[in-house]
């Protein structure tokens, strides 16, 4: 079973400079973060924004990675295994390797993304309100990771990220981590971030007037 998404090519016209996958959260759907394209502005670059695998049992039309109300994460080791797959298949797709992608998502998709990013040799994870399922098992080398969160996070304590942080940061992953006095959301500054942390890893993307 492969993950439905929006599809989203470079603005530009161009072949793409790097892919940018982003994961939404507990509750929401693929078109939760799909305004992120535009807000970005990276016009080289090709968007994708899967749909998580299971339907949310309280939300109409919402999407979860795995139900957060159950005691052990019920779901989390197939839709992690959902993922990783989709996300292998993603170079015959796009014809964009691995090597030139970033993942990324926010809160539960954040969570996912530390946990299978780590997994692969991505150029980068973003983590938006994210955090540690448990200890990370990452194969080969370790990606970058962004880590943006903010102080009065209600849903995420903001305690989780820090611990992710020095998780992370112990295990020796090159971790940048911002914090902001937000709650559970992602604000202009932290897309400001993420762009700039995309243009160091791959380049290119010269903004649209």
């Amino acid at each position: 079973m492969s993950l439905q998404a929006i599809n989203i090519p470079p603005a530009s016209g161009k072949s793409p400079q790097g892919l940018i996958v982003l994961l939404h959260g507990w509750g929401a759907n693929l078109y939760d973060l799909a305004s992120l394209a535009p807000e970005l502005n990276l016009p080289d670059y090709h968007f994708l924004f899967p749909d998580a695998p299971f339907p949310h049992p309280h939300v109409p039309g919402g999407k979860m990675w795995y139900d957060l109300d159950s005691d052990n994460y019920e779901g989390l080791l197939e839709s992690g295994q959902m993922l990783l797959d989709w996300l292998l298949s993603l170079e015959g797709i796009t014809g964009v390797p691995l090597s030139r992608t970033i993942l990324s998502g926010f809160s539960q998709g954040g969570a996912m993304t530390l946990d299978v990013g780590l997994r692969l040799p991505v150029a980068g994870l973003v983590s938006f309100s994210g955090y540690l399922h448990g200890e990370p098992e990452p194969t080969g080398g370790l990606p970058p990771v962004l880590m943006m969160h903010g102080t009065q996070d209600g849903v995420v304590p903001v305690g989780a990220a820090r611990q992710a942080r020095d998780i992370l940061m112990d295990m020796g992953v090159p971790v940048t981590y911002h914090e902001f006095n937000i709650g559970h959301q992602i604000i202009t500054e932290e897309i400001d971030l993420m762009r700039e942390f995309v243009l160091d890893r791959l380049g290119g993307g010269e903004p649209e007037s």
